[in-house]
């Protein structure tokens, strides 16, 4: 007898002893999330994030003591003033200047008393006069400082009441990320708010039953809380930025719930195929030995394509990689071990309600699969008619889709794309209104030995004079802002531009820095090491990093996905296809991407704010997550086919048949993943949106134009030769041939022949359970 695999061995464990089984996984789900609690979470700090020369400046800095540290800004301005365009505040009135002067005193007072405060400096006017800014200057990193905005958001409030006459308010980096955080937190509870009804909806029209939509549900949430509380152990090896536990709810709910539609799809075919004759143990035995291997196989592919993000060598990227890794991992557990005993125990229950009917003389229910429909009969006839022109046709219209991705131009998001609901964001906005220079800051820092402290003075002053010279930077009145460490050898020089973060200018007037006026002053000194960081910086060393790391990580992907689908299917030709496949829909929905974000048309309709270029993140986390996702569809409509095959059914009809039976639970699965990305084009974090987009697009274009168009008629043209090298389909068609005549007279790939011939298998399953009962 064949050796049974490792699958469907768990899988009869667990149907033989179900309770067990069940109250074995809430056990593991408890001390997963009691281990993460007690352990606690690691959060990355601000050394973990540092890339390139910016983050080299940051270290050189932050030994110094004289890095750039968070800062907040209290804006003080008369009440009257008109309202202006966008909602944001007009121009204000005349300041009472005894009561200004006040209102400053009793700012600068509170705000030293703090423990949280590390300065205050002196108030700065705008240049109409109009309005005062008061820069508050935080103790800690830019990590801590979110925990530090309550107390000076307290005290800010209190003076504005004692000052009614007066506008008085906060905003600031600190005031700002907590923001973002904030609305990033009530952003994913809307998601689930919508992704669940959906999903009910969903499960439901596929299975007609309540209780069966509660399965797939209740075993991506337990998935979920379990993953939690790994990802909280696992953050003390590889730290938390933030984004992990949200790629846990994005990617748990997606494949939690496609995993487990596609084991019940296949049990209840093998239960109508049985129609009575097997126990509900020799129906899980059978349906783990094809869905179960297929959900192994697609989980392992998902989490090996998902290991190439460690590659990047980011920390955000490891974030995510990590909570991907881990919510796949147990989502494949609890399909193999604890969904085999639910089925079981929902199995034992139908039977004894229909062995109740049949004592009562009532008809019992009539066992039977419904074909696939009209809609996807429709949707399969061109490959199936047509394949060359089908074939041709769909790769046209998805290189169409992908010719704007030629022009994709990658940003890293600043704090100018954030969403203007964010109210410290609207005192950003009326900040820069009054102190345009406040937008961007270069903080050149300077290393060298404390004998030459002088000279490096003298010419950062000079650099200083170079850059006031120059159009792209602020010219603020007064002397260079220099700071020099207590030991004398690290020496910064801050300068300003007055332009958005994300745009040319501002990266620009950070080129200028870096490859003019750097080497033309400090740079002549023997000696010494120089570096400049700022937001620009890091966001030009961030995407350069990314450029570096793509091919890498990219070259890694293609490789990994070759190797497994070759190890699924034993078949080189499918691996050269699996990979065009992939790159073909993640090409094509970056275009998608592109055409929509890049440009300013769509930002009313989806509430954005266009940084003209992608979030530097998203293709790369594209190509990761798709390949890993598309191996799902992959696996299950390919298995079939290749399980048809393995029957000697010829190849054509077994692509028919495999794409035909896949059908419904590959687009109930579609629309459950699609469903939960796209419910993210619906936050307010721009980075969020974008990657949502794209998922959802890379999806949709892969359940609906790869699968139904592309890959059929691919494997149509291809016949036989789809499973180069391995010899098995071609050994099954003889075999067949032999026992049943010619194949190509259609003798296989019918109902009635197809379960004739699976009957024998299941009635050993059926005998190895009842013995062993």
């Amino acid at each position: 007898m064949r050796k049974r695999s490792v699958t469907v061995r768990v899988a009869r464990w667990s149907a033989l002893h179900p309770w067990r089984a069940v109250i074995g996984w809430l056990v593991f789900v408890v001390l997963c999330l009691g281990g993460g609690i007690a352990a606690g979470m690691n959060s990355a700090t601000t050394e973990d994030f540092r890339v390139g020369e910016a983050g080299r400046a940051e270290a050189l800095a932050a030994e110094g003591g004289v890095q750039l540290k968070p800062t907040e800004q209290v804006l003080i301005r008369a009440a009257s003033g008109r309202q202006g365009r966008q909602g944001r505040q007009g121009r204000p009135g005349r300041l009472d200047e005894a009561r200004a002067e006040a209102a400053v005193r009793d700012v600068t007072a509170r705000m030293k008393a703090l423990p949280e405060v590390a300065s205050v400096a002196a108030p700065v006017r705008s240049a109409d006069g109009r309005v005062l800014r008061i820069q508050v200057e935080l103790n800690g990193s830019e990590q801590e400082d979110q925990k530090h905005v309550p107390p000076l958001r307290e005290q800010t409030a209190q003076v504005a009441k004692a000052y009614p006459d007066l506008v008085i308010e906060e905003t600031g980096d600190a005031s700002v990320s907590k923001g973002v955080d904030d609305q990033r937190n009530e952003d994913l509870k809307f998601s689930e708010a919508i992704t669940l009804p959906i999903t009910l909806i969903t499960l439901a029209v596929v299975f007609g039953s309540v209780i069966m939509v509660g399965v797939p549900l209740l075993l991506a949430i337990t998935s979920i809380v379990a993953t939690m509380g790994l990802a909280m152990l696992a953050s003390h090896l590889l730290p938390d930025t933030g984004v992990g536990m949200s790629m846990i709810l994005l990617i748990g709910m997606a494949v939690g719930v496609d995993y487990t539609l596609f084991y019940l799809k296949r049990e209840r075919e093998e239960r109508a195929r049985a129609g009575g004759r097997l126990t509900s143990e020799a129906l899980v035995e059978a349906a783990a030995a094809t869905a179960g291997r297929a959900i192994v196989v697609s989980g392992l592919a998902v989490i090996v394509s998902t290991t190439a993000l460690y590659l990047a060598r980011d920390v955000i990227f490891d974030s995510l990689a990590t909570g991907t890794i881990l919510v796949v991992a147990v989502a494949v557990v609890s399909s193999v071990t604890v969904l085999p005993a639910l089925l079981v125990m929902l199995g034992r229950r139908t039977e004894r309600r229909e062995a109740k009917r049949l004592a009562q003389g009532k008809p019992v229910r009539a066992y039977g699969e419904k074909g696939p429909g009209r809609v996807w009969n429709a949707l399969l006839a061109p490959a199936r008619r047509r394949p060359a022109l089908t074939l041709c046709l769909s790769v046209l219209v998805m290189l169409g889709l992908a010719l704007p991705a030629l022009t994709m131009n990658l940003k890293n998001p600043a704090r100018d794309s954030f969403s203007r609901e964010i109210p410290a964001m609207k005192g950003y906005d009326r900040l820069l209104d009054d102190f345009p220079e406040q937008r961007v800051r270069h903080l050149v820092v300077v290393r060298a030995e404390a004998s030459q402290a002088a000279d490096v003075r003298r010419a950062l002053t000079a650099l200083d004079r170079a850059a006031q010279a120059d159009p792209l930077f602020s010219r603020p009145s007064g002397a260079p802002l220099l700071r020099s460490s207590e030991d004398g050898r690290t020496t910064t020089l801050e300068l300003n531009a007055p332009h958005p973060t994300y745009s040319e200018k501002a990266e620009d007037s950070l080129a200028h820095v870096r490859e003019a006026y750097l080497p033309a002053t400090v740079g002549k000194l023997a000696g010494v090491e120089t570096a400049v960081t700022g937001e620009v910086a890091r966001g030009v060393d961030y995407v350069q990093h990314q450029n570096e790391k793509l091919p890498l990580v990219l070259g890694f992907l293609l490789l990994m996905t070759f190797g497994m689908t070759v190890y699924a299917f034993r078949s080189v030709v499918l691996g050269l296809l699996g990979v065009g496949l992939n790159l073909l829909s993640a090409a094509s929905a970056l275009g998608l991407l592109v055409l929509v974000f890049q440009g300013t048309w769509a930002e009313d309709l989806l509430s954005f704010v266009s940084l003209g270029g992608i979030s530097s993140r998203v293709p790369l986390f594209l190509f990761v997550i798709l390949f890993g996702l598309s191996m799902d569809y992959q696996v299950f409509v390919v298995s079939r086919i290749r399980e048809a095959a393995l029957n000697g059914v010829p190849t054509r009809q077994a692509v028919l048949d495999g794409i035909a039976s896949s059908a419904k639970v590959v687009t109930s699965a579609a629309i459950v993943m699609v469903t939960v990305f796209a419910s993210f084009v619906m936050l307010h974090i721009l980075e969020m949106k974008q990657m949502g987009f794209v998922l959802a697009a890379a999806v949709l274009l892969d359940a609906f134009v790869i699968r139904v168009m592309i890959l059929p008629a691919a494997l149509l043209l291809l016949g036989r030769a789809t499973w180069w090298p391995s010899g098995a389909i071609r050994r099954a068609e003889a075999r067949a041939a032999e026992r049943f005549g010619n194949p190509a007279e259609g003798t296989f790939g019918h109902p009635s022949e197809e379960a004739a011939a699976m009957a024998p298998g299941q009635r050993a399953a059926g005998r190895r359970i009842a013995q062993d009962r």
